[in-house]
């Protein structure tokens, strides 16, 4: 019998972790590469609901300005070259698109009170939309949502669509510190150190409303303990994590759809 080879030093193991970027340019265009492939993967799950929906992204040298979908086209049509860039009173910079004035009022307030969050997810997705009817939080019952335990937050009041700065003042004061709001009787908005984090921390969020939903129909379930959901969230709940659990997501996209990235 030959002998039971050698294991491979972990050192010589590749694992992936974000890119450190050499430029302003560089990282400008990663950027935009993972927020193109971002709402192509929120078109593809049926996060888009007519004209509703955003992701935005920080630009890394204009602080105060902020890459987004074009209004009116299709997330599953979005290249790189469609994004178009907008500052904080919502005018647009860059390109030939007009941008959503109303959902870019939450999203210009959301970044000026995070100047910590590089981006910014809100869609209408179908089981966001069902939770956030009940007005309800999500509940620690699996392993996957205790990512969100005592880390996110209600929005308790719907006075119809976000036009005015006030109410997007308020929507990011419900937020506060934490990585995701349910907006009652609208849906869900999460936030991330990146790109890949706040698409990551969306798809997760639609995925444990759908989980509490289907759990509460069927019957009563079993929450997690205090003490044990808020060590799975210590373990879950950082961007990093979100960062890695997305990559797959983002290979998927951009290998099955390159056109995305010109």
């Amino acid at each position: 019998m030959p002998p039971t080879p050698e294991p491979i030093p972990t050192d010589q193991l590749h694992f992936i972790l974000p890119p450190q970027h050499t430029s302003v340019e560089d990282e400008r265009r990663h950027r935009k590469e993972r927020l193109a492939a971002a709402l192509r993967l929120f078109g593809r799950y049926g996060f888009e609901e007519g004209v509703s929906g955003h992701i935005t992204v920080r630009d890394p040298e204009y602080a105060d300005c902020f890459w987004v979908n074009p209004f009116g086209m299709s997330f599953g049509h979005i290249t790189v070259s469609d994004l178009i860039l907008v500052n904080q009173a919502g005018r647009v910079v860059q390109g030939r698109h007009h941008v959503n004035q109303a959902a870019f009022v939450v999203h210009s307030q959301v970044h000026q009170a995070r100047p910590d969050v590089t981006a910014v997810a809100h869609c209408h997705s179908p089981y966001g939309r069902a939770l956030s009817a009940l007005g309800e939080l999500l509940d620690p019952i699996t392993q996957d949502v205790c990512a969100f335990f005592e880390d996110h937050a209600l929005y308790d009041r719907y006075t119809g669509v976000v036009v005015d700065e006030a109410e997007g003042r308020d929507i990011a004061e419900a937020l506060g510190t934490h990585k995701a709001l349910i907006l009652r009787n609208h849906g869900l908005l999460t936030v991330g150190g990146s790109v890949d984090a706040a698409a990551w921390w969306f798809i997760a969020m639609e995925r444990s409303c759908q989980v509490q939903l289907a759990a509460k129909a069927a019957g009563k379930p079993v929450l997690i303990d205090h003490r044990n959901a808020a060590q799975t969230r210590e373990q879950l709940g950082t961007d990093l994590v979100a960062w890695i659990n997305y990559q797959p997501l983002y290979q998927q996209i951009t290998r099955g759809e390159p056109d995305l990235l010109s």
